[in-house]
C-alpha cells in the first residue's frame, strides 16, 4: 500500500515535474522567440528591403549609394538631368554646371576648334585693308578743336554761355562771323575775335602793377634792389615787362609772357600812347603845352608830346598830364626839365588802354579778357 501511493506520489510528482518542465520549455520558447525578434532587428540591413519590397517592386538605392554625378543619360539609381537640388548642384553637395566628376571645368571648346577659327578669320581679312571704325558724331572725321571749348578755355565763361556768343553773332573766326555750333578751329592757326577782340587762344598771361617808386624794372637785380620779379615769384610761368619806368616813377605796368604783343606795345611803328601826370613847380607859361607838341631838343634827338593839360593847379603848384607814344628812356623828365620845368614826381597812369584806376600801390592784377582784345588791337593783332 505504501510502496504504491509512494509510486503514485512519484508519479505526481514527476507529472508536475514535467509540467513544470513543460511550463519552462514554453518560457523557453518565449525566450527564443525573444531571441528571434532580437536577431531580425539586427540583421534588418541585410534582408528587410527584400522582405518589404517583395518579388514585383524594384529595389530603392540608399542614400549613400545614390550617384550624383550623372548627366543626360541618367539611370534609375540616381535623379535624372534638371531633377532635384543634388542635380542642379544645389544645398545638397550635387556638382554644379559645367563641372565633371573630378571638379575641373570642362572646356566648351577644344583648341583644335579655337586654332582653325582663328586661322579662318585670319585668312579672311589677309587681303583686306584696316577697317575704319564708325564715326561717334558728325564731323568727327574733322581736325581742330570745337569754338566753343578753345573760347570757354580762354576764360570767356561756360561752354553754354560761349555758344550763347555764338547764337549771337559775337565771335568770328578768320575775319567772318560764325552763325552755326560745332565749328572746329585750330588755336595755334586760326584767328578768333568775341566783339572784334582777339581772343588769347593759348595760355598766355598778362598783368597789370601798380609799380611803387624805389623797384627796379627788371625781373632780377644783382644788386639785391627790389625789383618787379619779387612781385611774380610765385609764378610758375616765367614773364617780363613790358618796356621800363624809371626807379623813382611810379604807376602801371605791364607783365606778360606774349612775345609778340610785348615787342609790339613798345615798337614806335605802333604807336601806343602812354598817359603821364608829373607834379611841377610853376609859374608855367601858357604855351609850355605848344613847346612839348612841337618838339623839344633832346642830346638824342627831337622829343614830342601827343597831348598835355593841366589838371589841377595848387598855387605854383601844378599837376600836369603828358600823353606820348615814344619809349625813350626819361622821356617826360627830361623834356620837362629842358622846358624848364624838373618834375618832382612822376605817375604814369595807363598803358595805351590799360588805365590804373583805383588799383593800389604794389598790386598786381590780371586783365580781363576784354582788356587784352583791346591791347591786341592796338597793334593789329
Amino acid at each position: 500500500m505504501r510502496s504504491s501511493s509512494g509510486r503514485n506520489s512519484s508519479g505526481n510528482n514527476g507529472g508536475s515535474r514535467g509540467g513544470n518542465s513543460g511550463g519552462r520549455g514554453g518560457s523557453g520558447g518565449g525566450r527564443g522567440g525573444s531571441g528571434g525578434g532580437r536577431g531580425n532587428y539586427r540583421g534588418a540591413g541585410n534582408n528587410r528591403d527584400d522582405r518589404q519590397g517583395g518579388a514585383g517592386r524594384p529595389k530603392k538605392p540608399r542614400p549613400e549609394e545614390r550617384r550624383y554625378d550623372v548627366g543626360p543619360g541618367g539611370t534609375q539609381d540616381g535623379p535624372k538631368s534638371g531633377r532635384g537640388a543634388s542635380a542642379r548642384g544645389g544645398a545638397k553637395g550635387g556638382p554644379r554646371r559645367g563641372q565633371q566628376a573630378g571638379g575641373r571645368t570642362a572646356p566648351s571648346r577644344s583648341r583644335e576648334y579655337e586654332t582653325r577659327a582663328e586661322e579662318r578669320n585670319r585668312d579672311r581679312y589677309a587681303g583686306k585693308k584696316d577697317v575704319k571704325l564708325p564715326k561717334t558724331f558728325p564731323g568727327a572725321e574733322q581736325e581742330g578743336e570745337r569754338l566753343q571749348k578753345v573760347l570757354a578755355r580762354a576764360g570767356y565763361g561756360s561752354r553754354r554761355a560761349c555758344e550763347e556768343l555764338v547764337d549771337q553773332a559775337r565771335v568770328e573766326v578768320n575775319g567772318e562771323i560764325v552763325l552755326e555750333q560745332g565749328l572746329r578751329v585750330d588755336p595755334e592757326k586760326d584767328e578768333i575775335k568775341v566783339d572784334g577782340l582777339t581772343v588769347a587762344t593759348q595760355s598766355y598771361q598778362f598783368f597789370a602793377l601798380n609799380k611803387p617808386a624805389g623797384v627796379v624794372s627788371t625781373m632780377e637785380d644783382n644788386e639785391g634792389r627790389q625789383c618787379l620779379g619779387d612781385y611774380t615769384n610765385n609764378r610758375e610761368t616765367r614773364l617780363f615787362h613790358v618796356g621800363r619806368l624809371d626807379t623813382e616813377t611810379e604807376g602801371v605796368i605791364l607783365l606778360t609772357n606774349h612775345g609778340e604783343l610785348a615787342h609790339r606795345l613798345t615798337h614806335p611803328k605802333y604807336g601806343v600812347k602812354k598817359v603821364y601826370l608829373a607834379h611841377i613847380v610853376g609859374p608855367i607859361p601858357r604855351d609850355l603845352g605848344k613847346q612839348l607838341k612841337d618838339g623839344i631838343q633832346l642830346e638824342d634827338g627831337y622829343a614830342r608830346a601827343d597831348h598835355f593839360r593841366v589838371v589841377e593847379q595848387t598855387g605854383k603848384n601844378y599837376l600836369v598830364e603828358v600823353t606820348l607814344h615814344e619809349g625813350r628812356k626819361h622821356i617826360v623828365r627830361r623834356m620837362l626839365a629842358e622846358a624848364g620845368f624838373p618834375v618832382d614826381k612822376l605817375v604814369r597812369v595807363s598803358f595805351g588802354p590799360i588805365t590804373l584806376g583805383d588799383q593800389k600801390s604794389g598790386w598786381l592784377r590780371r586783365l580781363s579778357n576784354t582788356e587784352v582784345g583791346m591791347l591786341m588791337r592796338e597793334v593789329d593783332l
